[in-house]
């Protein structure tokens, strides 16, 4: 017993995807090859029918009429013969076995993809809760516009050139080879936490390069007023970024500014990647004013001993390709680090940090296909902050002890670095 029930063919080779598709028989719009050849919906279930009825027409006219769409039921019999003469075939009408195996490979085909996707990892309703939460965060504390910059004390990169600056012009042949807790308000804008950010930072450590030292001495660091206020703005930011990560006001005040102290540093330095450019190894910030490279850091007292590892830590970072979501929880995740000196309820902080590593390894299985290893290079690149963090507290003792640079310190900045252990 032949089923009411029709399939359609495969497209011939030759068949044109842009050429208007017109049914055969009665020239209505075709919906696709039926029975071997193109119909419209009508001339498909007509044929369909007439072969399971094995149905016999008689033209009452002369055998010869027209179909079109709008007399294709006048006469039955001319529009049947037409679908045989244009190919139609009734071989390919299924059966009702073949129709009900058929609905059965389709349902058991919606079932899996079913299944697949309950299987899929998901975010549960918190955890999207915290994402959102610290992205939300993210955007109130980084201004992309960089519009506050211009408040700054302007920057000033003329001067001799030191051993340091022409040195660090080899940084940039790693773009091939790397794979409101504090009241003051530096003169300064709203702009990334980026390069500046670091700058400033590595320019409040010092001198620390013995070779260089002399030869820096007497020369004026010329970028660091404009980058101790950059580093300044950034610290800020960064502690309203804190005071938005669930359960850090839940903290004592004093594991608060314990984790804000030792870690503001690392965090700046993983928001300025946002702005970092592995085509020519700098922060651009807005306009070229405020494009900065590894020559300006120098300029601000710094060694290749912190800036080589730092390029080479923003090129690495920058090649994760980490999406925004996965960004903030990092930021997050360092600053809330259990271990950080002065910290007294280790357990607490930790139960928060987990809680955000958690997340974070949920996400990536989630959100980042491919990325198996991914999460365990983020914590490399934690581990990476730890040194470049060292580093930057000893240039800035460095830096602190001679009057003359550390007079261009913001007091935020010498309270936020003045009290590191290290």
């Amino acid at each position: 017993m032949e089923s009411a029930v029709s399939t359609s063919t495969q497209v011939p080779d030759e068949f044109d995807r842009n050429v208007p598709r017109i049914c055969g028989v009665c020239g209505d719009k075709a919906t696709g090859f039926h029975f071997n050849a193109m119909t419209c919906e009508g001339c498909k279930g007509f044929f369909r029918r007439s072969m399971k009825r094995k149905a016999s027409f008689t033209c009452p006219f002369n055998g010869s009429c027209t179909i079109t769409k709008d007399n294709r039921r006048h006469c039955q019999a001319c529009r049947l013969k037409r679908c045989l003469d244009i190919g139609m075939m009734k071989e390919f009408i299924l059966t009702d076995e073949e129709v009900q195996r058929k609905k059965e490979l389709i349902q058991r085909r919606k079932d899996e993809e079913a299944q697949k996707e309950a299987q899929k990892p998901r975010l549960s309703d918190e955890q999207r809760s915290i994402i959102d939460t610290l992205v939300d965060a993210h955007h109130k504390t980084y201004d992309d516009s960089y519009s506050d910059f211009s408040r700054f004390r302007p920057p000033v990169r003329e001067g001799p050139v030191t051993r340091s600056a022409s040195r660090a012009a080899s940084l940039h042949s790693l773009s091939d080879a790397s794979s409101d807790s504090f009241s003051h308000s530096p003169e300064s804008g709203d702009r990334k936490m980026n390069l500046s950010n670091l700058l400033m930072m590595y320019q409040e450590q010092g001198l620390s390069s013995s070779p260089d030292s002399k030869e820096d001495e007497g020369t004026g660091l010329s970028m660091l007023p404009h980058l101790a206020d950059l580093v300044s703005y950034s610290i800020q930011k960064v502690i309203g970024f804190a005071k938005m990560i669930p359960g850090f006001r839940e903290l004592t005040a004093e594991d608060q500014i314990a984790l804000l102290k030792s870690s503001a540093i690392e965090v700046i330095m993983l928001r300025s990647n946002q702005s970092f450019s592995l085509e020519d190894m700098s922060w651009s910030c807005g306009g070229p004013e405020f494009k900065y490279c590894v020559n300006d850091v120098t300029k601000a007292g710094h060694t290749l001993d912190l800036l080589e590892p730092l390029v080479k830590f923003q090129v690495g970072l920058k090649k994760l390709s980490l999406h925004e979501e996965e960004h903030v929880l990092l930021m997050a995740i360092c600053l809330l680090s259990p271990d950080r000196p002065g910290v007294q309820d280790h357990e607490r902080v930790e139960a928060l940090q987990d809680r955000l590593s958690e997340v974070l390894q949920a996400y990536i299985r989630a959100h980042h296909p491919g990325g198996r290893l991914l999460y365990a290079k983020m914590i490399q690149k934690l581990a990476d902050l730890r040194s470049l963090n060292e580093e930057h507290s000893k240039q800035y003792r460095s830096l602190s002890f001679q009057p003359e640079h550390s007079l261009q310190l913001t007091p935020l900045v010498l309270e936020v670095f003045g009290g590191q252990v290290t």
